[in-house]
């Protein structure tokens, strides 16, 4: 099975030096893409290897790239920015691949920067990710002394310096177009859309954001060809997918699969099944903002479309287990706490009813709750609903919780009647 993401990594050692890197075949595919391959090839081999953003959306990166306007006169500023604002719950895959191999990411943004004409990029990173931090800030030096980044890279007449900036600490920075207002100095709002960000971005340019995983994947798409990156999948999705489990499970951890192993493979296989004394009652299959499956839906294969199928979201792979000893409202009522507490607030729908609806948990989850509260929380699904609040950050919050009104009614239901817990006697 092949690696290309995680090649390099060696867990619990430090990460290549640029020397080390380099005899490992790195940099070979920017030395391929800028002295014999033009912008508008690049971008026609990522669209035609089908690789799709991996930070959650799923669009296609090919897609996304043309459209940055390549035929502007005169020609305006483009930027780059790799999105390393990793702060979906669960989810800790971009953090293993900046730490464990940030020249495979440098790398990536020079072919991308060079393949959308941008001559600055950013690293958007989540400010707790400090040996990210600094292992980015030694490779990008590193990098800048073998004449990879800076002037006239590799005799191309390319130019690109690429800069870190640590996030301030909100999740909404995730999403592309609050990370822009982030970076820009303001306060951390998503956009309107239209315009959309390839057309203007930071400062009003032209700017592409991609995720972490997402560019990874670039150097070894340029070395191997768009064939051999599709046939790594399973399915109709190419490539592998960084695959993580927390919870119960035996090994919690973080693999490189081919995309579409299925949910059963990555939690009773990789992940080492549930410990002992714990039985699988339900996993969230993407991360925090992603519905419930239960155990008759672990033999669908995680790439887009099947998830989907099923009521849910690939998201970004991070597998989270719910075990029969966890009461679901509880887990439900911390996920919604984080989401209320993340909220921009700039519009009312977020900014009030999420901290309504934690509250509506908090007071079934300690016995104190009344049969229509659940009525109340039904209703809330609609009022935060897709096309309801201006980005995405409340509907992907009310997808636990949809579900776990789905699967789990019965126990919402018990801590109403019971006025208690029953968990807090386990």
């Amino acid at each position: 099975m092949e690696t290309p993401l995680t090649q390099n990594i060696r867990p619990g050692q430090p990460p290549l030096g640029i020397e080390d890197y380099m005899k490992a075949g790195g940099y070979r595919a920017a030395h391929k893409a800028l002295t014999t391959m033009s912008p508008a090839d690049i971008i026609n081999l990522i669209s035609q290897s089908k690789l799709r953003g991996r930070g959650g959306a799923g669009f296609p990166t090919g897609a996304k790239w043309s459209l940055i306007p390549t035929a502007e006169l005169p020609p305006t500023t483009h930027y780059l920015i790799a999105n390393a604002d990793e702060m979906e719950p669960g989810t800790f895959k971009d953090r293993f691949l900046l730490e464990g191999d940030p020249h495979q990411l440098i790398e990536a943004i020079i072919i991308t920067a060079y393949a959308i004409q941008a001559h600055i990029s950013y690293i958007f990173l989540r400010g707790e990710y400090h040996m990210a931090q600094r292992r980015l800030q030694q490779a990008i030096m590193e990098a800048a002394a073998k004449s990879y980044l800076g002037t006239d890279i590799l005799h191309s007449g390319f130019n690109l310096s690429i800069h870190v900036h640590t996030s301030g600490g909100r999740y909404i920075c995730g999403e592309e177009t609050a990370l822009l207002s982030a970076l820009e100095g303001k306060r951390a709002v998503p956009r309107a859309k239209p315009p959309f960000p390839q057309i203007s971005g930071l400062w009003g340019k032209p700017t592409i954001v991609n995720n972490v995983e997402t560019l990874s994947n670039i150097p070894h798409i340029i070395n191997n060809g768009a064939n051999w990156f599709s046939n790594l999948g399973l399915g109709e999705d190419g490539g592998t997918k960084l695959y993580g489990a927390s919870g119960h499970v035996r090994r919690p951890g973080i693999w490189e699969l081919p995309m579409g192993t299925s949910l059963r493979d990555i939690i009773e296989i990789h992940a080492g099944g549930m410990k002992d004394g714990y039985e699988l009652r339900a996993v969230l299959p993407g991360g925090a903002s992603t519905s419930f499956l239960t155990p008759e839906h672990l033999d669908v294969a995680m790439n887009y479309a099947s998830v989907e199928k099923l009521g849910s979201r690939l998201g970004t792979g991070a597998v989270i287990a719910l075990d029969q000893k966890t009461c679901p409202v509880g887990m439900i009522r911390n996920l919604e706490h984080f989401f209320a507490q993340e909220s921009c607030g700039w519009c009312t729908p977020c900014r009030d009813g999420l901290p309504w609806v934690e509250h509506l948990l908090t007071s079934i989850e300690s016995g104190e709750g009344e049969e229509e509260d659940l009525e109340i929380l039904q209703q809330h699904l609609g009022l935060l609903g897709m096309g309801r609040t201006f980005c995405a950050h409340a509907p992907g919050a009310m997808a636990p919780l949809a579900s776990g009104l789905k699967y789990f009614r019965a126990d919402f239901e018990r801590h109403i009647h019971e006025k208690h817990c029953p968990w807090s006697e386990k």
